[in-house]
């Protein structure tokens, strides 16, 4: 069978057991072709004659683009084309710098095509860190828009620079018009040739860079797609930031892996309520956003919105029950949880159909295999998520670039360690406690940031927080909460004293805060809350009063 036919029948099956899920595991298999192109070998071939939209933009001023399939395909024929003329070859790595324009599509389209390693990268990143890219991913183009160019001021002769449109003293831009019907790739890409080379959040250590397949991305992102409930013909919008491995995964291969059409929301700044209008203006059927826009969501008057939205989703980090019942309420529709990684596709996650189990991030997604083990290796129902790498699960990364010792780590005795620890109860549900080294010991009891985190969000007051451990003369450590209060609340000692007696009320004694502090809390670029800072300024602190701010309490106090 080819790698198209492959491709299909596997796709095909897991459509058709769109809300089975004890048959889409029982049956589901891998694709496992020796070459493959998905450019090539899918896009292609679903794209050709297509008129059906495949991309759709929308932005500030009533900026509006739509290209079918079939134009897309003729676009990343003429830019693979272009970028040969200018000296580009197969193995190149591209470095691409773009926002949510359609070049960037376009461009990812042609280099797969070229067979050329593609680097995505942010645009909030700064000179010393898109150098370090550029040396630590050995990328031999780059490619940007004007706007962003000179921040790579500086860089080798070596280094190829492109522009998608503009002019810019040594940078070379791509034509803004231009359409092939054919374009020969000039060889055959083997299955296990790199694709994409991601650099890692850095929530807790310096980014990594992730290597991923010709395979490991495109047909791995099959699991992805179920998750999402994907169908032909649907209307998907991901809210993610080019760049970050989740544009990957649910505004590329899960949609176009189905068949249904991208939809983005490219305002200048985020606004809630403006991109719920676009949800309902441009019919999208399925929605997928990260617990920050969740959270901002449910502050909109949902019950007078009406969509057309048949599924919503949501990854990133573990998104809070509250949050969950409130979008229920007002639209009938449940938000359902998925987990994955930078390093595999979607490997848990709340299917359609299938029961929510509040709290829950869903179970084991078809074509994976994943075990907790505790800190001994031993297989339990509370542990760290691993995936079994004995049935070689095609998703899951080969490794990090030029890093053998990190790669030996987490593929160590023949799993891939997640670094996340998490519960299972008898029906196979998986419900996150957190990184590892974000679980931390009060008095000999384990505390899960997150499930206090979950709590807190419960209270009015409240819209974001994060848990870490705070040094404590008599317990070693108490549970100490970093909080953004909700518009209208001031950080006073009764506003603490209220937050503090509503986890008391609802918790175990050993679970619950002791301490509270109205503070900004640090992110990475792609919006991830970065404990680590949190926890090694706590650990840093003198344990004396004296060293409290005005906006911190502490429950012995109140």
């Amino acid at each position: 069978m080819n790698p198209t036919d492959s491709f299909r029948k596997a796709r095909d099956f897991l459509v058709a057991h769109r809300t089975d899920y004890e048959g889409a595991c029982r049956g589901f298999e891998w694709p496992r072709p020796e070459r493959f192109n998905w450019a090539i070998d899918w896009f292609d071939a679903i794209a050709r004659g297509n008129t059906r939209i495949a991309l759709r933009i929308v932005g500030d001023g009533g900026f509006d683009a739509q290209l079918s399939f079939d134009e897309l395909r003729g676009r990343c024929n003429f830019l693979a084309d272009q970028l040969r003329s200018r000296g580009v070859k197969r193995g190149d790595r591209i470095l691409m710098m773009l926002g949510n324009v359609p070049a960037l599509w376009e461009l990812t389209l042609a280099c797969m095509k070229l067979g050329c390693p593609i680097i995505p990268t942010t645009t909030l990143l700064m000179p010393a860190d898109l150098r370090d890219r550029v040396e630590r991913g050995v990328a031999r183009v780059v490619v940007t828009d004007p706007l962003f160019a000179e921040r790579f001021d500086g860089l080798s002769d070596d280094v190829l620079r492109v522009l998608v449109r503009g002019s810019r003293p040594g940078w070379q831009t791509l034509p803004a018009t231009g359409s092939l019907d054919a374009f020969d790739p000039g060889a055959v890409t083997q299955a296990t040739d790199p694709l994409f080379l991601y650099f890692t959040s850095g929530t807790t250590a310096k980014p990594k860079l992730v290597v991923h397949t010709q395979v490991s991305y495109p047909i791995g992102h099959l699991s992805t797609m179920y998750w999402l409930g994907l169908r032909p013909g649907d209307r998907h919008l991901n809210l993610s930031s080019p760049g970050w491995a989740k544009h990957a995964w649910s505004s590329f291969f899960a949609p176009w892996n189905a068949e249904a059409s991208i939809v983005m929301v490219n305002h200048a700044r985020f606004d809630a309520a403006a991109l719920v209008r676009e949800l309902a203006r441009c019919e999208v059927t399925s929605f997928c956003a990260p617990p920050t826009v969740w959270r901002s969501i449910i502050q909109l008057p949902l019950d007078e919105i009406k969509t057309s939205l048949r599924e919503l989703a949501s990854a990133g980090e573990p998104l809070n029950p509250e949050v969950i019942a409130r979008v229920q309420s007002a639209w009938g529709l449940t938000i359902r949880d998925g987990y994955g990684q930078t390093e595999t596709t979607a490997q848990i996650g709340n299917c359609p159909g299938q029961e929510v189990v509040p709290g829950s991030m869903g179970r084991v997604l078809p074509g994976y295999h994943v075990e907790l083990l505790d800190t001994d290796g031993k297989v339990g129902d509370e542990g760290e998520i691993c995936v079994s790498l004995r049935e070689k699960p095609v998703p899951v990364t080969p490794g990090y670039l030029g890093d053998t010792i990190n790669t030996a780590a987490v593929m160590a005795g023949g799993f891939y360690h997640a670094g996340d620890v998490a519960r299972r109860d008898s029906r196979g549900y998986f419900t996150y406690i957190g990184r590892n080294d974000d679980v931390f010991k009060c008095s000999d009891y384990k505390i899960s940031p997150f499930e206090l985190e979950s709590l807190l969000i419960e209270h009015e007051a409240v819209v974001e927080a994060a848990v870490v451990p705070s040094p404590d003369a008599q317990r070693l450590s108490v549970p100490k909460a970093f909080v953004i209060l909700a518009a209208g609340h001031v950080a006073t000692r009764e506003t603490a004293a209220s937050i503090l007696k509503f986890v008391r009320e609802r918790t175990s004694p050993f679970k619950r805060i002791r301490r509270i502090e109205f503070a900004d809390l640090p992110k990475t670029v792609s919006g991830k809350i970065r404990r680590v800072d949190l926890r090694r300024a706590e650990l840093a602190r003198e344990l004396t009063a004296a060293s409290r701010n005005e906006r911190e309490f502490w429950e012995e106090d109140l």
